[in-house]
């Protein structure tokens, strides 16, 4: 068994992180400024970190900034809505911001084993597309979050651009467009998280792997948690004060153990999916690029299709999907038994909900399952026509749990598509429930944490807060001049600069 130790605590702990992926792995880096005395303990069923949707096939790697992603700015009445896409991208300059202290305080180290300058791609096919296509790239043109967009319906431009989607594609059949910027960036989340644990476990975190979290309890101003070895069997109890759920598909479970109200009559229902990877260097260096399209009715936004170049190891590869699928498990190393064990008396009428309001997602998933290896290429050759199936290999995706929430009687449960934070009335628990943008927003969300767990010590905390967030309580959408003195900064430490 893997196992990385820091000072050797003892079952009473400050500070107790479940799971080892990207968002205790950045908590747990932010305590280590704000409070670097507290004692931390971070406990993680699997034999090491970032396993599960950290893993770097596991997620789209994107960067989440809303540079490209159709989803997040929908057309509403005749509109092209940029609200949630302005919230995202504002999200991500956190993200950027903070891992650019951390890389000049040494915490962090060469920022190319993590992140990497790739353009962000919109792609259109028929004149619908192309028009809301244009129009959605006049309205992020108006704000200065969205630094040198460009757009095109030219097909010599699109080839230019794109040469590996242009080979053998008939213009004349259907026309394309575009739009795009090069000031998008990959990301190796699970490349992120093992620095971040590195760098933790250097300054007195203990890291136990093989554990799994059976149960927890308040008492007193504790709580008490029972961490099973999953090699030996063995049990133990681990008092904290504060804990943190970053259990992936497994933190509703955990917070419904813990008895948390605020996850009353919530519900989950997983979602699990495919890539198509090739390797081939001579495709590969023709695709410099994340190209992302629309939805196809119904699917769920971890589904929209996109073919990305991922830089994972060094390694440059290309993804295509993901393909959307079901599996009862709440994680990828998960039980078939998760979901029928999650469903109680409270959230019935919350899963009814969804089965009666959701039809159209039920038909896309049922379709996805029973897509073979030609179905998948089929769809991937709506990007690239002359793909080859020889070059392509099957990857299973990680395993996500889209959060269904209770509704008001007469109403059942809605289903959620995004990232929630949830904590109790006492501040001293909380866990991130649900996906996209996950990854991408979690300095942000983590900051989320602090205001709402540890309210009393924010003033204490303001400093070193505006330290690793020098744009913290102010409105980058509204401020052109501090977005472009922060985004001047981050290309520079990230070395994303051209």
């Amino acid at each position: 068994m893997s196992e990385q130790q820091g000072n050797n605590i003892s079952g009473e702990v400050d500070v107790l992180l479940i799971g080892a992926g990207i968002m205790s792995a950045t908590l747990s880096a932010m305590l280590r400024e704000l409070e670097p005395d507290w004692s931390q303990v971070i406990v993680e069923r699997l034999d090491g970190p970032a396993k599960e949707s950290s893993y770097p096939l596991n997620n789209a790697g994107t960067g989440h900034s809303a540079l490209c992603e159709l989803n997040y700015t929908p057309e509403k009445n005749g509109r092209i809505d940029v609200s949630k896409a302005m919230v995202i991208n504002e999200k991500f300059q956190l993200s950027r911001q903070f891992w650019s202290h951390q890389l000049e305080n040494n915490l962090l180290d060469d920022p190319s084993k993590f992140i990497n300058p790739v353009p962000h791609v919109s792609f259109a096919q028929g004149e619908d597309q192309i028009d809301y296509l244009r129009r959605r790239y006049d309205k992020l043109t108006e704000n200065h979050m969205f630094p040198n967009m460009k757009f095109t319906d030219d097909h010599e431009a699109f080839g230019e651009k794109l040469p590996l989607m242009a080979k053998d594609r008939d213009f004349d059949a259907e026309p394309v467009a575009i739009s795009w910027t090069d000031e998008g960036t990959d990301i190796d989340y699970g490349a992120l998280t093992k620095q971040f644990i590195d760098n933790s476990v250097a300054r007195g975190t203990e890291v136990r792997y093989g554990r799994e979290v059976l149960n927890l309890k308040r008492e007193g101003n504790f709580w008490k948690v029972t961490v099973r070895n999953v090699h030996t069997g063995d049990k133990q109890v681990l008092k904290a004060r504060f804990v943190f759920v970053g259990a992936g598909g497994y933190a509703l479970d955990l917070l419904r153990k813990a008895g948390v109200p605020e996850v009353r009559g919530y519900a989950g229902f997983p979602i699990s999916g495919l890539w198509l990877r090739t390797t081939n260097q001579e495709i590969v260096s023709q695709h410099k690029a994340k190209v992302y399209g629309k939805a196809k009715v119904g699917a769920p936004p971890m589904s929209v299709p996109h073919l990305d170049l991922r830089v994972i190891d060094g390694e440059e590869s290309l993804l295509f999907g993901p393909y959307g699928g079901w599996s009862p498990k709440f994680l990828k190393e998960g039980s078939y038994l998760d979901l029928f064990k999650s469903i109680r008396p409270d959230n019935i009428p919350s899963y009814l909900g969804v089965a009666a309001t959701n039809f159209s997602l039920v038909t896309y998933l049922v379709s996805e399952v029973f897509k073979d290896f030609d179905g998948r290429m089929e769809a991937l050759r709506e990007y690239y026509p002359s793909a080859d199936g020889k070059d392509w290999d099957t990857v299973v995706a990680g395993q996500r749990v889209q959060v269904i929430k209770p509704a008001a009687a007469p109403s059942f449960g809605t289903l959620e598509f995004g990232t929630a934070l949830v904590n109790d009335q006492s501040g001293s628990i909380a866990g991130i429930l649900g996906a996209s943008p996950g990854a991408s927003i979690t300095p942000s969300a983590m900051l989320e944490l602090l205001e709402r767990c540890f309210g009393e010590r924010m003033i204490e905390w303001s400093d070193k807060l505006h330290e690793m967030f020098p744009t913290y309580g102010i409105s980058l959408k509204r401020d052109a001049g501090a977005f472009q003195k922060q985004w001047d900064w981050t290309q520079k430490v990230l070395k994303l600069e051209p």
